[in-house]
Parts: structure tokens; sequence; C-alpha cells
């Protein structure tokens, strides 16, 4: 029988042990008796503050005067915009980007009109990306908007991007040393496919787990399926530091009418990612030296992972277009009408000329 004195003595034992137990923050995000809790440890939200500070604003700039494409040489992307608001973007980049090597990591010095160094031709590229995010991807990142300082924090390359696996056969099951398994960040730190990302994130693979049918009522979704799908789910999850309940009812993940609505944003954020590596990233291949290259001679490609950092909303939410609207594509002056002789009358409103869905709105079940 243990006594109340050695007693004590086993609990101050293993005091130790307790207080290197993570502390834990839960938020309820659904109705009650759904178990849609979010667990958050104080911890990893602490080292997300470090990781998501942001740099302070500079001064708006004046929009008058000469443009840039006026004042300097080869300006292809920014143009449009004023001598001074060119020249804090300009400035804003080399903070967000590359604050220890200045701006002759992009730019070779004093011919700042040259596209000699390929920093400056992949620069040019991803400010096209980001004025494309802001203007055409609204209905993922909102009003809030991106910033080059949204993915790279002060580096020249972001932290957070992913490379094709070397071998499909053998590490699109796992990666293996001998015959153990080892979890990969390629698929959210598990041993699920490494594929996942490239499936889903490059490719136009279907989201899928379960069907709301049985197999005999034509359900064709497989169990290889889902377990893909669990791979880009966990990479999801480990990107927002959430779990499954911050997008899903977890009784019916099938079910658009129990989701929450950050759902469909996701839905979104997968298509925009998709996009962008599409269209941004893989055309870079022939611009990037052989040592930015992955182990098949891949780009370095964008997932979630790389605009979020393991907060929910990348830099908390933090409105980036409010302080640099320069990063929104200006809109394409209309053609001026044409002058005819005979006026033409306005068609008549009927249920024929509703205008259709928006192409690409998430589809039920999808």
């Amino acid at each position: 029988m243990i006594s109340y004195r050695s007693g004590f003595w086993v609990v101050v034992a293993l005091l130790p042990l307790v207080s290197a137990c993570h502390r834990t923050q839960a938020v309820q995000r659904g109705y009650r008796g759904q178990n849609s809790v979010e667990l958050y440890s104080e911890k990893t939200l602490a080292q997300e503050d470090e990781i998501n500070k942001l740099v302070k604003p500079l001064r708006a700039a004046s929009t008058t005067g000469p443009t840039a494409a006026e004042s300097y040489e080869n300006v292809q992307v920014l143009g449009d915009l004023s001598k001074q608001q060119f020249a804090r973007t300009m400035l804003s980049i080399k903070s967000w980007v590359a604050p220890n090597e200045g701006c002759g990591y992009c730019h070779n010095a004093p011919d700042y009109a040259s596209d000699v160094k390929y920093t400056k031709r992949v620069a040019r590229e991803m400010l096209r990306m980001t004025r494309h995010i802001n203007t055409d991807w609204t209905a993922h990142v909102a009003a809030t908007g991106v910033t080059c300082y949204t993915c790279h924090r002060g580096q020249p390359v972001p932290a957070k991007t992913w490379y094709s696996a070397p071998d499909r056969e053998v590490d699109g099951e796992s990666v293996r040393r001998g015959a153990v398994r080892l979890p990969t960040y390629a698929a959210g730190n598990t041993v699920l496919p490494v594929t996942a990302l490239d499936d889903y994130l490059l490719h136009d693979d279907n989201v899928r787990v379960a069907g709301p049918t049985a197999l005999q009522g034509g359900n064709r979704h497989s169990v290889y399926q889902a377990r893909d799908t669990y791979g880009l789910m966990m990479v999801m999850s480990e990107s927002l530091g959430v779990n499954c309940t911050f997008c899903h009812y977890t009784p019916a993940f099938y079910n658009w009418d129990t989701s929450t609505p950050q759902r469909a944003v996701a839905w979104y954020g997968i298509r925009m990612v998709r996009d962008l590596n599409n269209t941004v990233m893989v055309p870079l291949t022939h611009e990037l030296p052989a040592e930015r290259l992955g182990p098949t001679g891949d780009v370095p490609k964008i997932y979630c992972a790389t605009c979020h950092r393991g907060a929910n909303k990348p830099l908390y939410g933090v409105p980036m277009i409010k302080d640099y609207p320069e990063l929104v594509r200006p809109p394409t002056p209309a053609a001026a009408p044409t002058l005819t002789s005979t006026p033409v009358a306005a068609p008549a409103l009927t249920s024929a000329t509703v205008a259709p869905p928006p192409a690409g709105s998430p589809p039920a079940g999808s």
C-alpha cells in the first residue's frame, strides 16, 4: 500500500512530465453534440506568432505624375503605376523578399533595365501571378489579397514548396528506408501516398472519399481515391493548423449542406493553386538553374502551406491589398461603343435571359 507521504513524492516526481504536456485551447465550430471542435496547442500558436509577424507598410505614394513605363526602361508589369508608386513597390519587394541581399538580388546594377539575372525574370512572373491572384481569384483570397510577403516572409525562396516524387512506383506509396515507411511533408507528415500533391494540385484528379450511395448503386469511387484524398487532406490540415471539422461535418464528408463555409473557400483554393502551378510555376522550368530544380528536374511548386504557414488565414487574415492596391491588375478600358444609325432595342427580360451560374462553381457532392 502506498502511504500519503510516498504518494506525495510520486506526484512530485511526475510533475516534470505533466508540465511538459502541451496546453491546448478548444474552439467550438459547430452545434453542440457534433464534436466540431478545433484544438490548438499554445506552444504551436506561439511559434506561429513568430512566423506571422508583419512588415510595417511604407507610406502610400502619390498616384499622379509620369508612369513607371514612361520613366524607366523595360518595365513590363507595373508600368501603369506612377513613378512614386513604382519606387514604393520596389522598396517593399526588397524588404519582403531580399532584405539582406538588397536590390542586387534581382537587378544588375547600375543597369537596372537589364534582364541578365534569372531572378529578375522570375520576379516579373511572380508579380504577374500576384496581380492574377488578387484580381481573378477573389473567391479564395477575397478582399484580403496577397503580396510577395505572404509567401516569402523575408526570404528569397519561400520556405514551403514541393517537388514531384522521383519514382512514382516506389515513392508513390511512401518513402522507404529499408523496410520502414517514413512520413513525408508531401503527405502531411503521414505515410500516405506522396503523389497527392501531383494528383490534385498539378493534375485535375477529383477529391473523393465516399459517395452517398453504395457501390451497387453506381458509386465508382474506390478506396484508392479515398486514400489519395486523405493524403491531400492531411497536407491541408497541417498547412492550416486545423482538423477536418474546420471544413466538414465528419459523419457526412460528402455533404455540402452540412459543411462549413470554409469548405467552399478551400474548393476554390485547390483550383487556384492548380492554376498557378500550371500557368506560372511549370513554365518557369527553363528559367531556373539546376540547383533550384527537384529530383525529377521540376520546379518548386505551390501548395497550401506556401501561404498559410500553419495559420487558417495567411498572416492571420490581415488585409494586404488595403495597403498595396498597386498589386491588383488595373481594369481593361471598355471599348468605345459602335455608333449605328438605327438604335438597337433592348432584349425583353425573360427566364431564358437569366445568366447561368458562374463556371467553376462547386457542384453538389464535389
